[in-house]
């Protein structure tokens, strides 16, 4: 079960936050309230690093989805007042 911890609990007792991360999973640490973090082990990490496709041919052939990458970002349209008919 994933424990919530605030940022000063976190810094207070940072040996404890690893200890619980290594043995029950990722941490989150929130800043106000607000979820801001999370403390995962290691090696959780570096597998969520790794590429899920072996060599471009299966990244090209894969199912899901790859536009986030290839989408440009959106433009800024700036509005301008409608003309004026007098």
């Amino acid at each position: 079960m994933t424990k919530t911890w605030q940022v000063q609990e976190a810094k207070a007792r940072f040996s404890e936050l690893l200890e619980t991360t290594l043995a029950e999973g990722p941490q989150v640490v929130t800043r106000r309230g607000v979820e801001t973090a999370v403390i995962v082990p290691f090696e959780q990490w570096r597998r969520m690093q790794r590429p899920n496709h072996a060599n471009v041919k299966e990244w090209l052939l894969a199912p899901e989805a790859r536009t986030e990458q290839l989408t440009p970002p959106p433009l800024a349209w700036e509005l301008r007042p409608p003309p004026r008919f007098d």
